[in-house]
C-alpha cells in the first residue's frame, strides 16, 4: 500500500513538473515569435523590393501613380510602419493570416498546400539521414583508426562544409541531365492533370531532392554517435564484457545500443532548423512546390503576408523539433530536469 502510494505520488510530481516545464518552454515560444515577426517585418519594409512593383509585374507601365495608391491603400501599405504591423498583429489574434500579394489566395491555403509537399521531402530525409548517420557512426566507432573510419571521417567532413544548393546542382546534372535517369525538376510530370498523377510520379520526382537533403544531413549525427560509441566501448563494463568473450555486433547489441541510440535520436530532432534551411535551397534548385519555395517568392517579390505566415510556422515547426528533444531528455534522464528548468 505504502509503495503504491509512493509511485503515485511520483507519478503527479514527475507530471506537475512536466507540466511546468511545458508552460515555460511555451512562454519562451510566445517571446520568440513576437519578436521574430517584428524583426522579419522590418527587415522587408527596410528591403529595397517594392512590393507595389512587384505585386504589378509586367504591367508596370500600364499603371499609373493614382492606380498604385489605390493598389497601397487596398493592401494597407501607406499606414506607418508599425501601424501596419499592429493591424496585421490584431488580424493574426483572430486567426486571419492575411492574403498573398503573389498568389492571391489567403495565406493559410497556401501554406497547407505546400505542407504537405515539404513534409514528405523533409520526412523522407530527416529518417534517411538518420538511419544512414547512425549506422555509419556506428561502423566508424566499431572500425576505430581503420581505413573505413578515416574514410567515413572524411566522407562526414566534407558534408558538412558542402552548400545544400551546391550539392543539389551536382545530383541534378549527373542524374537528370548526364544519366537521364530522374527528372529535371518540380513536384510531379509537367502537363499532367492531377486526377492522372500517380503515386510512382511523385516518388520519381522526390527521389533527387531527398537524396540531395539525406546525404547532407548524416554529417553530425554520424560524427555525434562515433564520439559517444568510442567512449562506451572504452569504459569499464564494456571491457569487462569483452573479458568475457563479447566481441563484435553481440557487444554492440548488448552494451552500445541503448547508450548512442538516444543521443542521436534527440539530435535528429534538435536538427529541424538545419533541415528546413535545407529544404528551401533544394526546393528552389528543383523546383519543388514546397514551402521552401514558397519562401523565397515571398522574399522576392516583398510579399508581406505570405512570408510572415511562413515565418510563424517555420519557427513552431524548429520549435517543435527542439520541444521534442528537450522533452526526450527531461524525461528520460532525470539529472536534466532540474538543469532545464532554469
Amino acid at each position: 500500500m505504502l509503495i503504491g502510494n509512493g509511485v503515485s505520488k511520483l507519478r503527479k510530481n514527475v507530471g506537475l513538473k512536466i507540466g511546468i516545464f511545458l508552460l515555460l518552454k511555451g512562454l519562451r515560444m510566445l517571446t520568440l515569435l513576437v519578436a521574430i515577426c517584428l524583426i522579419s517585418f522590418l527587415l522587408i519594409k527596410n528591403s529595397p523590393i517594392d512590393p507595389i512593383q512587384a505585386y504589378i509585374g509586367a504591367d508596370m507601365l500600364k499603371v499609373g501613380p493614382e492606380q498604385r495608391e489605390k493598389i497601397a491603400e487596398y493592401w494597407g501599405l501607406n499606414e506607418p510602419v508599425m501601424v501596419q504591423f499592429l493591424n496585421w498583429g490584431s488580424a493574426l489574434l483572430q486567426g486571419d493570416l492575411g492574403n498573398s500579394m503573389t498568389y492571391r489566395r489567403p495565406v493559410a491555403d497556401i501554406i497547407g498546400e505546400r505542407f504537405l509537399n515539404s513534409l514528405v521531402l523533409m520526412l523522407t530525409a530527416w529518417i534517411l539521414s538518420g538511419m544512414i548517420g547512425f549506422i555509419m557512426g556506428v561502423v566508424s566507432a566499431m572500425k576505430k583508426d581503420t581505413w573505413i573510419d578515416r574514410m567515413i571521417k572524411w566522407y562526414c567532413y566534407t558534408l558538412a562544409s558542402t552548400p545544400t544548393f551546391w550539392m543539389g546542382l551536382l545530383m541534378l546534372i549527373v542524374f537528370a541531365v548526364w544519366l537521364g535517369w530522374f527528372p529535371i525538376g518540380l513536384g510531379v510530370p509537367a502537363g499532367v492533370l492531377a486526377e492522372d498523377v500517380t503515386i510512382a510520379d511523385r516518388i520519381e520526382h522526390l527521389v533527387l531532392p531527398a537524396i540531395t537533403l539525406s546525404i547532407i544531413g548524416v554529417a553530425n549525427v554520424a560524427l555525434h554517435t562515433r564520439q559517444k560509441l568510442i567512449d562506451v566501448l572504452s569504459s569499464d563494463y564494456v571491457l569487462f564484457a569483452r573479458a568475457r568473450g563479447e566481441r563484435g555486433f553481440t557487444l554492440f547489441w548488448r552494451h552500445g545500443l541503448r547508450n548512442v541510440a538516444l543521443p542521436a535520436i534527440t539530435l535528429q530532432f534538435a536538427a529541424f532548423s538545419e533541415l528546413f534551411g535545407g529544404a528551401v535551397l533544394a526546393e528552389q534548385v528543383f523546383s519543388y512546390p514546397g514551402l521552401g519555395q514558397a519562401t523565397v517568392e515571398a522574399g522576392l517579390r516583398g510579399d508581406v503576408p505570405l512570408l510572415l505566415g511562413l515565418v510563424i510556422f517555420s519557427t513552431f515547426f524548429v520549435f517543435a523539433g527542439n520541444l521534442i528533444a528537450d522533452l526526450i531528455y527531461y524525461i528520460v534522464d532525470p539529472r536534466t530536469r532540474e538543469s532545464r528548468m532554469l
